[in-house]
C-alpha cells in the first residue's frame, strides 16, 4: 500500500479563533472553548456557550468538516486535542485558545480520518514538542502548518474512518442515553421536590408548603466534606485522578480521570459515590459523582451524604437552582470566585417522609447504575479504540 508523504499546511489552512472579554456572552452563536473538548470526538452544540452575533465575523464561523484544535491552556495535556464539526444546523464559532484547520480538498483528504491521526499519539507528542509558553502551553499556526505526515490513499482512508468511527458513534450513543437518564433524575426530583407532585401527593396534606410526614432542612444536614489530605509522596502509583479539567461540565458522572503520577501536590482523597463539586466558578456547573476511589485537586468539595439521602444529595447539588446559589453566594477570588461552604450548607432542602424517601432513592439508584454501565461501556470503547488507531494510522494492519 503505497502511502504519501505531505505537509499539513500544503493540504489544509488554518486560523486561530474569536477573542474578546466577559461581556460578550449572551445569547447569539454557538462558541467552543476549550471546556468543550473532553474526549470528544463531535462538539456538543447543546453544551455550547453563546456570544453576541456582532462580534463573530462570517468567516469565523465554522463548517462542516472543519477542526477545531485547542490552542491554549495551562494544562498541557488539554492542548493539541480536537474535535470535528459535522453538519452544524446553527453558526458556531470558536474561542481565540484555539485553532481551526480546513482541509483544502476533501476529495482527496478525508475530514474524518485527520481527526482520528490528529488524535494519536504520534501526533501529539510532534506537535506539543515545542509548544511551550513561559506560564502557559502553545499550539501555533506554524508548528501545525509545518507538520508533515504519511497519508495512505482515500479510498484506504475513508475505510479507516470507517473502522475508528464505529467505536465513536456507540460512544456518542452511550453520551446520549447518559445525558437522557441524567435529564431523568433531574426531572424526578423537580416534580417531587419542588413542584410537590410525588406519589399519594393528592391525599396528602400540605401545611405552609411542606407535606405532612415530610420535613424542612438544609445541605449541610445531609452532607458533610470529606477533607482527607494525602502528600503526593504518599500517592500509590495508578491511582486515580481528578482534576477540574476532567470534571465535565452538565455532566453528573465523573467518567474521566487522569494519572497520579502527575501529581506534585496535596490532594483531597475521595472514595466511590462521593460527590465531588468544583468549587472554582461554580457557574460552569461541574459537579458528578465518582465511579471509583481516588484523589482530587483541592478545588474540589467532595461531599459525603448521609445514610439513605445519597440520591437527595447528588440531585440536589447537581441542580441548576443549587449551582446558581452558589455562585450568588460566592468568595471573591483575587482572581475568580469560589463556591463558599458556609453559604451552600444553608441551601434549604426538604426530605420526605420514610416511605417516600426511601422510594425516590431507588429510582436514582437504578438511573446512576446505568449511567456508570454506559459510562464504563464508553472507557473500554476509547481503550479499544486507542489500541487500534496507532496500527491503523502507521499501516500495520491492512484495511
Amino acid at each position: 500500500m503505497k502511502w504519501e508523504k505531505v505537509k499539513l499546511g500544503d493540504i489544509a489552512t488554518f486560523s486561530n479563533g474569536i477573542n474578546f472579554n466577559k461581556t460578550a456572552y449572551a445569547k447569539g452563536i454557538k462558541l467552543i472553548g476549550v471546556s468543550n473538548f473532553g474526549d470528544r470526538f463531535y462538539p456538543d452544540c447543546s453544551q455550547l456557550q453563546e456570544v453576541k452575533k456582532d462580534i463573530v465575523r462570517l468567516e469565523d464561523c465554522l463548517r462542516n468538516g472543519d477542526i477545531v484544535f485547542v490552542r491554549s491552556n495551562g494544562n498541557k495535556e488539554l492542548v493539541g486535542r480536537c474535535m470535528l464539526v459535522k453538519n452544524p444546523t446553527e453558526r458556531v464559532t470558536y474561542s481565540g485558545f484555539c485553532i481551526r484547520a480546513r482541509l483544502n480538498d476533501t476529495d482527496r483528504y478525508d475530514p474524518v480520518y485527520f481527526t482520528y491521526y490528529f488524535k494519536s499519539k504520534a501526533f501529539r507528542r510532534a506537535v506539543s514538542g515545542t509548544a511551550v509558553g513561559a506560564n502557559i502551553q502553545n499550539l501555533s499556526q506554524a508548528r501545525l502548518s509545518n507538520h508533515e505526515c504519511r497519508i495512505p490513499s482515500i479510498e484506504v482512508q475513508h475505510r479507516i474512518a470507517d473502522i475508528l468511527s464505529v467505536y465513536d458513534d456507540l460512544i456518542e450513543n452511550n453520551q446520549k442515553q447518559i445525558k437522557l437518564l441524567e435529564e431523568a433524575a433531574q426531572r424526578l426530583y423537580k416534580e417531587w421536590f419542588v413542584d410537590l407532585r410525588f406519589p399519594g401527593h393528592e391525599n396528602t396534606k400540605i401545611v405552609d408548603g411542606v407535606p405532612e410526614g415530610w420535613s424542612k432542612s438544609t445541605v449541610g444536614n445531609i452532607c458533610k466534606l470529606r477533607k482527607v489530605v494525602i502528600t503526593p509522596d504518599k500517592i500509590e502509583s495508578n491511582t486515580p485522578y481528578i482534576g477540574l479539567e476532567h470534571m465535565p461540565r452538565n455532566d453528573i458522572c465523573l467518567s474521566t480521570w487522569g494519572k497520579s503520577e502527575e501529581i506534585n501536590s496535596n490532594k483531597f482523597i475521595y472514595l466511590k459515590k462521593d460527590v465531588l463539586f468544583g468549587k472554582i466558578r461554580p457557574y460552569f456547573h461541574k459537579v458528578g459523582f465518582a465511579l471509583n476511589d481516588g484523589i482530587t485537586s483541592t478545588d474540589t468539595m467532595v461531599m459525603v451524604a448521609d445514610q439513605n439521602l445519597w440520591g437527595l444529595l447528588l440531585v440536589t447539588v447537581s441542580s441548576d437552582t443549587f449551582v446558581d446559589f452558589s455562585y450568588q453566594n460566592c468568595k471573591e477570588g483575587a482572581k475568580m470566585p469560589r463556591a463558599d461552604w458556609k453559604q451552600m450548607e444553608k441551601y434549604a432542602i426538604m426530605i420526605a417522609d420514610q416511605a417516600t424517601q426511601k422510594l425516590f432513592e431507588q429510582e436514582i439508584l437504578v438511573i446512576t447504575n446505568k449511567i456508570s454501565a454506559l459510562a464504563f461501556q464508553c472507557r473500554s470503547l476509547r481503550e479499544a479504540r486507542d489500541r487500534m488507531l496507532p496500527k491503523l494510522m502507521g499501516g500495520e494492519v491492512e484495511v
